[in-house]
């Protein structure tokens, strides 16, 4: 069993983000359970900079937030006119040029793009709410475990937005045009029961439970060798973009690489 990682030291810890390692297991904590660990870009430059940080020796990575919310959300005060000092609020981004806000919007998104990385495998701990922001990074790993109080909601619509930060493409993936257009549109929770039927969600147990779940998950992650891991996650991502026999010819090309490493004939 790996080490706790509030026992560890930590490669990274600032603006609400812990990174720690060990091993070939990593843990990205969201440290700010005060403000439910509402988000902000200066969050998601912590994220980046984690994603950047972890070692070449890490294969799974498990994110997880401290209190009784994954995360709310984005931090409110984005939605006021004075925002957050330093960082550009909703109406100065309204009054900037399309290529300076998709610049913008490409630069916060960085933080959820990582973690799907074909190097490692995310795995989400997410209990209380997840809302918005918080949903997006629960849907920005490649799996999620849940705990039995999780509410999942996209509120972005019922503010005049859309979600922005990646989580359109794999909601739906998850669950499918219709069920994602309705659960944006609405903006409703979705609860642990749903987020198991929906296929959201992997698995949902008791909040006590959820770390330990979670690394259990990750530990058996880890026993599978890590080449056949990374070529098999290629493999999955890649399907919904090739026909069947395009599918058959990747996988053909994976075992080949696959046998001649093993043969130790690899390159």
């Amino acid at each position: 069993m790996a080490t706790p990682a509030q026992d560890l030291a930590p490669v990274l810890d600032k603006d609400g983000v812990r990174l720690t390692v060990d091993d070939a297991l990593a843990t990205v904590t969201l440290t700010n359970p005060a403000k439910r660990n509402a988000q902000s870009p200066a969050l998601w430059r912590a994220l980046i900079e984690a994603g950047r940080l972890l070692p070449g020796s890490v294969r799974v990575v498990m994110l997880r937030g401290e209190g009784k919310s994954f995360s709310a959300g984005l931090d409110r005060q984005m939605f006021t006119p004075e925002g957050i000092p330093g960082e550009p609020n909703f109406i100065d981004l309204a009054h900037r040029d399309d290529a300076e806000v998709d610049a913008t919007i490409a630069q916060y998104q960085e933080a959820f793009t990582w973690w799907r990385r074909n190097d490692i495998v995310s795995v989400a701990a997410v209990q209380g709410h997840a809302i918005g922001a918080g949903f997006q990074l629960a849907l920005a790993c490649d799996l999620r475990v849940v705990a039995d109080d999780v509410q999942f909601a996209m509120r972005e619509t019922s503010l005049g937005l859309v979600p922005d930060l990646t989580g359109t493409h794999p909601l739906v993936g998850l669950v499918g045009y219709a069920r994602a257009l309705e659960i944006c549109a609405t903006g409703r929770f979705v609860d642990a029961r749903e987020s198991v039927a929906s296929g959201l969600a992997n698995l949902a147990v008791p909040a006590a439970e959820l770390d330990a779940a979670a690394r259990d998950l990750a530990a058996a992650l880890l026993a599978a060798p890590r080449n056949a891991v990374v070529e098999t996650k290629a493999l999955l991502k890649g399907a919904v973009d090739r026909t069947y026999d395009e599918q058959r010819a990747a996988e053909r090309a994976a075992q080949a690489r696959r046998l001649r490493d093993l043969a130790g004939i690899g390159e």
